[in-house]
């Protein structure tokens, strides 16, 4: 299979509190569904600071007790509007065409920035000339018999046209050095503009050409553009800002089969609220919530719903035939109401072969009889969030994988770990880790240098609750770690659908690093925790991070001599 640079661009909406990692082979498609994703949360952040302004004048101006009853009316009604979307989240998009219009995509708009006016340059006057008017000798009668008066007469014509004509010169000079300025300044900002024009019209025949190719790539069932068409289909279906919509996709191209990992919203993300009342003799709201039976219904319905929903988009926006089956592991974050700590669980799965879901009738399905008719998986209280084992496991065939060879035994007190070649650190922390995961049946492979794409090591832990794919990055380092490596690795984890991501350094981590982590299913070993878990396991060695800067400035200037 041919090898693909990987594009990713980090979105985020702070008013939301939102986060997407976009990831791609095509970093101008790429940025084009990240500027989309950035203008979906900002249409969705002004819709609600203009209900919440809205909302907030109109309760700041209602001082009559029937206005606050027809407030109490009005916030029921969108309630109750919000319930009504909730149970409509199947049929809401069967009459929307899921398929993704290529030509969309194109950027056909013309430069937008219009050309310089041409500006209008300042007009001379005409030169004086010595026949004119004020320059003609004003003749008396004993100019004739009296030369001083006369030559007087002339003299004082001649210098009237010299001073007219001089001061004529200097404007006109002025005037020539003024119109060529701006002259000057039309061609330069003319230029610019042509210079401009020609790069946004060739970078613009180059982005279209790449989308052109990615539609080829397509086209021909390249198994990376399907990944990423299915990507943008899924990106285009609405949702309440509050779901999480976040999937990983995997696409098996003998079998035609696109496993997908998605993330269903939690209870918390769904809306309880069915009534607001106004209370006359408390002069104040009263904000009633579903039952908790009514809501746990509507809740267990809603992910049967999303599951279906995502399927039929699916299978609706194919345009080259080229799944046969979808399988639909449906992942909740929430927290566990017995330890209170935060849980990652596979709650439904589903494989629906294209020939049974062309049979099936969405419009007047009971979504959770249609899940169980298609065999899937699931408990039978969807919001007691208890863990079911995914129909289709993690792919552990990953072409990245590479033979390892043993390095730990030849650690001990003398090893610097700092210092240690980087290829024989990250075989050792292979080694680690594969002691560490196999105590529960688990395993650990190592990834080519070239082609890890941030990933040294892969485990794979077969606990069915806090188990499944977990990403590994070594960094033999002697400086303090900083967030942007933390920040690489959480992007890893997205983009390679894991479920934990652990860093493990020679040195330590700054305070940005830590915080960065916080929340987030990412694991940061320091020095000390490396050394700690090599004695774990019956190993002992050393960090000198002074020594090791020293060992590897030598042999780097070893190396240029």
């Amino acid at each position: 299979m041919a090898s693909y640079t990987r594009y990713q661009v980090e979105v985020r909406h702070e008013g939301l509190h939102k986060y997407r990692l976009i990831t791609g082979t095509d970093r101008y498609v790429v940025e084009r569904k990240a500027e989309a994703q950035l203008r979906s949360w900002d249409e969705m952040w002004q819709k609600k600071q203009t209900v919440q302004e809205a909302r907030t004048a109109k309760e700041m101006a209602i001082q009559e007790k029937e206005a606050k009853k027809s407030l109490a009316a009005e916030r029921t009604a969108e309630a109750e509007e919000n319930l009504s979307e909730i149970e409509q989240t199947l049929h809401s998009t069967l009459e929307i065409n899921d398929r993704i219009e290529w030509d969309s995509l194109l950027n056909k708009k013309p430069f937008p920035t219009p050309a310089p006016p041409k500006p209008a340059l300042q007009a001379g006057w005409e030169e004086p000339k010595v026949s004119d008017q004020p320059f003609i000798i004003d003749r008396k009668w004993h100019h004739r018999f009296f030369r001083g008066p006369r030559m007087k007469a002339e003299q004082d014509a001649k210098r009237r046209f010299d001073e007219a004509h001089e001061s004529w010169t200097r404007d006109m000079a002025r005037l020539q050095t003024q119109n060529r300025a701006i002259e000057e300044e039309y061609a330069s900002s003319l230029s610019r503009w042509e210079q401009e024009k020609h790069e946004y019209e060739l970078t613009q025949t180059q982005m279209n050409g790449q989308i052109l190719e990615k539609k080829k790539s397509y086209l021909s069932r390249d198994p990376e553009a399907v990944i990423e068409y299915c990507d943008m289909v899924l990106s285009n279906s609405q949702y309440p800002d509050t779901f999480p919509q976040e999937w990983s996709l995997q696409y098996l191209a003998e079998a035609k089969t696109l496993a997908i990992d998605y993330f269903l919203p939690s209870p918390e993300n769904v809306p309880r609220l069915r009534e607001i009342k106004y209370v006359v003799s408390k002069d104040k709201f009263v904000e009633t919530p579903l039952q908790e039976a009514a809501f746990n219904k509507l809740y267990d319905r809603l992910l049967y719903q999303i599951a279906l929903r995502t399927i039929h988009e699916l299978y609706e926006s194919d345009q080259i035939e080229s799944i046969a089956a979808v399988v639909f592991n449906g992942w909740v974050r929430s927290i566990d109401k017995g330890t209170g700590k935060p849980i990652t669980v596979c709650v439904l799965s589903v494989q629906a072969p294209l020939i049974e879901f062309r049979g099936v009738d969405l419009k007047h399905v009971d979504p959770k009889v249609c899940f169980k008719t298609l065999k899937g998986v699931g408990s039978s209280q969807l919001h007691g969030l208890s863990p079911i084992a995914p129909i289709l496991q993690l792919n552990k065939e990953d072409k990245r994988f590479v033979s390892s060879y043993s390095v730990v035994g030849d650690v001990d007190r003398s090893t610097n770990l700092a210092a240690l070649d980087w290829e024989d650190f990250e075989h050792l922390i292979r080694e680690v880790f594969e002691k560490e995961f196999s105590k529960n049946g688990g395993e650990d492979k190592i990834t080519q240098a070239s082609r890890d794409g941030g990933v040294d090591a892969v485990a794979f832990d077969p606990d069915p609750i806090r188990g499944g794919k977990i990403v590994i990055q070594a960094k033999r380092y002697t400086n303090t770690v900083g967030v942007s490596a933390v920040r690489d690795l959480y992007g890893t984890v997205l983009n390679e659908g894991a479920t934990k991501g652990i860093l493990v350094t020679t040195a330590d981590y700054g305070p940005d690093a830590y915080a960065f982590a916080k929340d987030k299913p990412l694991t940061l070993l320091s020095g000390s925790n490396l050394l700690h878990l090599l004695e774990r396991h019956g190993h002992k060695a050393t960090i000198d991070l002074k020594a090791a800067k020293q060992i590897l400035a030598d042999e780097k200037a070893e190396g240029n001599a």
